[in-house]
């Protein structure tokens, strides 16, 4: 996809991949909301049936086969080379969010997470589909700060070719659990389901999935930022942990870093998809 490249998801071509899972609301860009077969049961039953037995409405995350954190520790000369190498490749490719966009990133489901805390996911579907896993100069999303415009760290995706693989360590194959570190997880509820489904079919140029899948692909965190937990945390670090304001955005927009948060409102238009996330009722 090119920068002139406006991502867009029809309602029609929406309510075709989905098989119905999902529709526009009566509100909002995509107008009024289409009739959608099976009624609430039939709608529910897509989301929680005996295919996805670990499936949620809420939030929920599990750990990914064999992912372990046993042997994981912010001194192993392993994690100091990972999160040094992702703050390398941060800094020198991605100084501004106008960066990410030229490189291939588009804003991912939760860019309009506000608060002092906010952060956002960003993905590149071209680093998801390749044949890499842990390239912290090509991982398949970086993670932003929404008040700031600043890169807080990457997130790998275990995947290559865009089909879900089993992840690799970071480091300690073939080691006892307390010696490997493989902190690896998977989302089951609802908001992450539906997130993955949204990227496939808005980002995405293949076919997208008739049915949402039971789980996203395994995920791993790695924060170039100073973290009180860990360099592998789930969560981002609170602001305290995080650098000042961008100087610049990088893109054609008024919005200034630190003054206006990161969101749909103040991105160029053609970054913004035709339906945006919190249009689509999965129920």
């Amino acid at each position: 996809m090119s920068a002139n490249d406006r991502p867009v998801l029809s309602r029609r071509r929406l309510l075709a991949v989905s098989g119905g899972a999902f529709a526009a609301t009566a509100t909002g860009r995509a107008g009024a909301s289409a009739e959608r077969p099976g009624g609430d049961r039939g709608r529910r039953a897509r989301w929680l049936d005996g295919r996805c037995p670990d499936a949620t409405i809420e939030p929920s995350h599990g750990h990914c086969e064999e992912s372990t954190t046993g042997g994981c520790a912010d001194d192993h000369p392993e994690t100091v080379a990972i999160q040094t190498a992702v703050a390398e490749a941060l800094a020198d490719q991605y100084p501004t969010v106008g960066a990410l966009v030229d490189d291939g990133y588009r804003p991912y489901f939760d860019t309009l997470e506000r608060g002092e805390d906010g952060w956002s996911h960003w993905l590149n579907p071209e680093y998801i589909g390749d044949d890499t896993v842990l390239d912290p100069e090509r991982p398949g999303s970086v993670l932003v700060d929404n008040r700031t415009w600043r890169a807080l760290g990457v997130m790998f995706i275990a995947s290559r070719d865009g089909e879900p693989v089993d992840p690799p360590p970071v480091y300690g194959e073939g080691e006892p659990d307390d010696a490997r570190c493989s902190p690896w997880h998977y989302h089951a509820g609802l908001p992450g389901r539906k997130a993955w489904w949204y990227y496939q079919a808005v980002y995405d140029e293949g076919n997208p999935p008739l049915l949402p899948p039971c789980r996203t692909p395994c995920v791993l965190h790695v924060w170039a930022v100073d973290h009180p937990e860990s360099v592998y945390a789930h969560d981002a670090p609170p602001a305290k942990y995080r650098d000042g304001p961008a100087d610049r955005t990088g893109l054609d927009t008024n919005a200034r870093p630190g003054d206006d948060a990161l969101g749909w409102e103040t991105l160029p238009d053609w970054l913004v998809p035709d339906v945006l996330p919190a249009e689509i009722d999965p129920f």
